[in-house]
């Protein structure tokens, strides 16, 4: 006859994972929502920018079109390195600034691109973002190893665009495109694992609020990062 003790503690064992299963899902369930707000406030602003002449006139006719260009990257540094120390709402509405201001950065795209080319390449990069967050998500292979190469080729890509910038050369623009799709594939199922990992059931929902709004900026990284590359490339300019 099985020991009633045994027994009690396989069942307690059992609800206690179905526990952190559900609660697994419930806070990859915001980290994707809280993504998707994102890349909807930068899309809409980033439309309604490039069709306002005034507002185009005022940023990219004058000094401030540099502050609206680095403003992304001094947001970036600021969330990655101060989150741990902010109260969640403190979090939350840097976020949705840095989405903003992003859409200001972004506008650009409308008018170097056709609206049928950026709506496709949109679709192409949702459906691969998805397979590879999907991938990231289920699989139990440990992407530790390519997270770091994926990451060192991200260095590479930055640096390689500095470079660009002064000598302008087409062909290194393209191989830098082609890399970065590679690239940005590969940090999203490695963002996605670790973002799983970085859940604990015993999280405070401050703490909870705080992992889901850092793995939503990650992810959303990794998509309009991953879409700027691919318009490169696939898009049909004016």
């Amino acid at each position: 006859m099985a020991n009633p003790i045994d027994r009690r503690y396989v069942t307690q064992a059992g609800a206690a994972a179905a526990d952190i299963d559900v609660g697994l899902r419930q806070y990859m369930l915001k980290v994707y929502n809280y993504m998707t707000g994102g890349l909807v406030l930068t899309g809409v602003i980033a439309y309604f920018v490039a069709n306002s002449p005034t507002i185009l006139r005022a940023i990219y006719g004058t000094p401030l079109q540099w502050v609206v260009i680095l403003a992304p990257l001094g947001f970036a540094m600021l969330f990655g390195f101060k989150i741990q120390s902010m109260r969640a709402s403190t979090a939350q509405l840097l976020y949705w600034v840095f989405a903003a201001v992003m859409g200001l950065s972004l506008s650009f795209i409308f008018l170097a691109y056709t609206g049928a080319s950026v709506a496709r390449v949109f679709f192409i990069t949702a459906g691969t973002f998805a397979g590879m967050s999907l991938y990231g998500y289920t699989t139990k292979r440990d992407l530790a190893a390519m997270g770091s190469f994926m990451f060192m080729g991200l260095i590479g890509i930055v640096l390689a665009s500095l470079v660009n910038i002064f000598i302008a050369s087409s062909a290194l623009q393209f191989a830098i495109s082609v890399i970065g799709v590679v690239v940005f594939v590969g940090l999203t199922a490695w963002d996605t694992q670790r973002i799983k990992e970085m859940y604990s059931a015993s999280d405070t929902s401050e703490m909870g609020t705080k992992k889901a709004i850092l793995g939503a900026f990650q992810l959303y990284l990794d998509f309009i990062n991953l879409f700027v590359m691919l318009l490169q490339l696939m898009g049909n300019r004016r």
